[in-house]
């Protein structure tokens, strides 16, 4: 039987376009509300934008929810495909995608939109790109017939990794592909606030519902929590054009050149995960779910983070919001392709 993405998940890219086109509008109609919005924050100076922040929350504590951390404990279970994911999605994805915002955004497309906008999206995409993916790779690993145990240990192992790793991974590339200059206390409050909290949130929430209610009941509960993911994404997507609306009315040229190595580095990340998985005689299981991983985005992550540092209306918000626009199309074409090879992971 075919399995199916949920009707939310499917159209995921619609709704993203759909907000993106609210945003602006909002952005133009009622110019002095959506200034007010941008303005507040934690406390003065801080660079943390509260309304997108608290949706951020309500994206990611659901996601924090769904995953056992207990599970780390099997790591040994599948060393191969872990330490194969783990390489690309921490030296070579952000890294490659550094060189790639270099070429194309510094060099080839500077003509169009200028050396400052070239750092903005060379920053952008370095951000989106030092984010592995946690919430969707649940979804591409279901479609794709993927080992949930594995699955279920490398989002834990990412998101673990992504304490201690993101903020200077982020500030190395930035500050060097980039030229920009990357406070390291903003990247760390970034960490604290968008990772720590909701991941500890999480982990105890998770740990007293099973213990007060049981599985069958929490299992239930993480379905109910799903539309409050996909609302707050969205809102936040409205938010943030809104925040854009005047820079992006004229530049929806710079969406698609963006696009373009961002699709560029999905591609070749998947496909060098998946070589490795074959190379070193990795079950089709894991080879698909983890080319998968070491291919998608922890795009709400990306999102808070390049708004904090640069601000909702930066060219580098905007390089992580056109990760979100393009993620779900692309994605479900490395499903398919994924699929289809099924056949060479038939080892004897």
């Amino acid at each position: 039987m075919q399995k199916k993405m949920s009707f939310f998940d499917r159209y995921l890219t619609l709704w993203v376009a759909i907000c993106m086109i609210a945003g602006i509008i909002a952005g133009k109609i009622i110019p002095e509300f959506i200034t007010g919005l941008r303005d507040i924050e934690f406390a003065k100076g801080s660079q943390i934008n509260l309304p997108i922040a608290v949706l951020i929350w309500l994206m990611i504590y659901p996601m924090m929810l769904k995953v056992d951390f207990s599970s780390v404990l099997n790591v040994g279970k599948n060393p191969k495909g872990l330490v194969i994911t783990g390489f690309v999605n921490w030296l070579v994805k952000p890294f490659s995608m550094a060189l790639l915002g270099y070429i194309f955004f510094k060099i080839l497309f500077v003509p169009f939109i200028g050396p400052e906008l070239a750092d903005q999206y060379t920053a952008g995409g370095i951000i989106l790109a030092a984010a592995p993916c946690t919430a969707m790779v649940f979804v591409w690993s279901y479609l794709v017939d993927g080992d949930p145990g594995y699955t279920l240990v490398q989002v834990a192992l990412n998101d673990l990794i992504m304490l201690v790793a993101f903020a200077p991974i982020v500030k190395f590339l930035v500050s060097g592909a980039a030229n920009l200059i990357v406070p390291f206390s903003v990247l760390f409050y970034s960490v604290i606030v968008f990772i720590v909290i909701p991941l500890a949130a999480g982990i105890i929430t998770r740990s007293l519902l099973l213990r007060l209610k049981g599985e069958e009941w929490f299992k239930g509960f993480l379905q109910k929590l799903h539309p409050v993911t996909i609302s707050a994404l969205l809102l936040t997507l409205v938010l943030i054009f809104a925040f854009q609306s005047d820079n992006i009315t004229g530049r929806w040229f710079h969406v698609i050149l963006i696009a373009i190595p961002i699709l560029i580095q999905v591609y070749f990340n998947s496909s060098v995960v998946y070589f490795l998985m074959k190379l070193f005689k990795v079950k089709h299981n894991i080879a698909a779910p983890g080319a998968l991983i070491g291919a998608s985005n922890f795009f709400e992550l990306a999102v808070a983070t390049a708004i904090t540092l640069f601000g909702p209306e930066s060219g580098a918000a905007l390089a992580t919001v056109v990760g979100v626009l393009v993620e779900v199309p692309v994605m479900l074409s490395v499903v398919k392709i994924t699929n289809s090879t099924r056949h060479w992971f038939n080892f004897s």
